[in-house]
């Protein structure tokens, strides 16, 4: 009898070993309050597109992080990560996610107890956590979602995640670079929507504006001109009191595009070459020396077809603000008008300049009901504005977009796939010269 009871414990003990063997190296599709996913383990998506688990970025020996990666791309692209800014250095198989009490999705070491990473959430018993396919790792609560990775995106924007800000909430989504290929932490450099006055994109390093992507025109950004002939994707654009959202969709969903900020500073979009087996990058922002913010100072026009890349908007209307300066391609102090307005006396015209980067909207203001006639006169009678345009360039145009004080960062396309018209305030006395 003492000999079976052996041979059953032994037997007992077996199937624990199987079952706990089983449970890693295992590919998981959901986490909840008993099952854990460890170091052995993935989080996958339902079809397989998107896979969560450990990773050591550049083949890192040292320093491992929980993100999330294509699963069926050959080449290992991490698109999230979780733990940025801690490393784990302990040995491997100390670490699980796991939904804890009180329904908050932890990364923790589990021998110490020790939290490294968290949702910071709080929910019921019922909480899980999956990954979606379209990349999302998503914490619900009875079907509620409690908790996404589309809200706290790292370098990567993915078909569907928000760009921008809520002005209710304060909420922003923006991009933040990986300080190296092997360093995920956040970088210096930031591409985020400048939402102060008409929303425009930037991309920072620091506090400093290292390029503009210019406002929305209802086209593309006036700023972003590379994919005049996009049949990649698709953008989705709400602007409004509340919120200021882009979002961009895959016109063919099987195919694989993705908007990264690269560790240099580079904003680069890239679709996934499967006969190469490689990314192959379709536009990158800034591109050349033009893109280069407010390089010509105000009223001063970039041009990347000229032998002196900056020239004033109108050479004859207005004159370099530091003659000597242009010459050595000091070009910092910008343009200044020839005549002196004189707007009290409401004698001044306002000039078309066609196929230009819109001015930084940073002192601008905007109504999407006036039309390019009512704009015109709003600007007429303030002394203070330099400048309108339309809003949205589809069809005849709609709405209106002042600009107050100088206008800079300014360049001009010559390809006629680019920038839009633009109206700048003059003297009534510089139309004698083109009459």
């Amino acid at each position: 009898m003492e000999e079976r009871s052996r041979t059953t414990t032994i037997f007992i003990l077996l199937l624990v070993s199987l079952h706990i063997q089983k449970t890693h190296n295992a590919e998981i599709d959901i986490i909840t309050d008993s099952l854990f996913l460890t170091e052995e383990d993935t989080l996958v998506s339902p079809a397989g597109v998107f896979e969560l688990g450990f990773f050591r970025p550049g083949g890192s020996d040292e320093n491992r992080y929980l993100g999330i990666w294509y699963k069926k791309i050959s080449v290992q692209t991490v698109v999230w990560v979780a733990n940025r800014n801690f490393s784990l250095t302990l040995p491997s198989s100390r670490y699980l996610l796991k939904i804890a009490d009180p329904g908050v999705l932890v990364l923790m070491n589990n021998i110490t107890n020790d939290v490294v990473w968290s949702t910071n959430t709080t929910s019921s018993a019922n909480t899980i956590a999956h990954l979606d396919d379209t990349g999302n790792l998503v914490v619900t609560d009875k079907k509620m979602i409690v908790w996404q990775s589309f809200d706290y995106p790292t370098d990567t924007l993915l078909p569907g995640m928000k760009f921008g800000k809520d002005f209710l909430t304060g909420k922003e989504w923006y991009l933040s670079s990986w300080k190296s290929s092997q360093d995920p932490s956040p970088g210096e450099f930031t591409w985020s929507v400048d939402a102060r006055s008409y929303p425009q994109n930037l991309l920072k390093d620091g506090s400093a504006i290292k390029f503009r992507g210019g406002p929305w025109n209802g086209l593309r950004f006036s700023g972003a001109s590379g994919l005049h002939k996009n049949t990649i994707f698709t953008y989705n654009v709400v602007i409004n009191e509340t919120e200021v959202i882009f979002t961009y969709d895959l016109y063919n969903t099987s195919r694989v595009s993705r908007l990264v900020l690269t560790p240099s500073g580079v904003v680069e979009r890239l679709v996934w070459v499967e006969d190469e087996k490689k990314w192959q990058m379709i536009l990158e922002l800034p591109k050349d020396l033009c893109d280069s913010y407010n390089i010509c100072g105000g009223y001063g026009s970039c041009s990347s077809v000229t032998l002196s890349r900056c020239v004033c908007l109108d050479g004859t209307r207005l004159l370099p603000r530091n003659p000597k300066g242009w010459e050595t391609s000091d070009w910092s102090g910008g343009c200044v008008r020839r005549r002196s307005l004189d707007c009290e006396n409401g004698s001044d015209v306002f000039i078309k300049y066609s196929n230009v980067k819109l001015p930084d909207t940073h002192t601008s203001w905007f109504n999407r009901s006036k039309n390019l006639k009512e704009c015109e006169e709003m600007c007429l009678k303030n002394c203070s504005c330099m400048a309108y345009a339309n809003m949205d360039i589809r069809g005849e145009g709609s709405g209106c977009l002042l600009w107050f004080n100088d206008l800079i960062d300014i360049r001009v396309y010559f390809d006629g796939n680019g920038g839009q018209d633009v109206f700048v305030r003059m003297a009534s006395s510089e139309l004698g010269n083109y009459l």
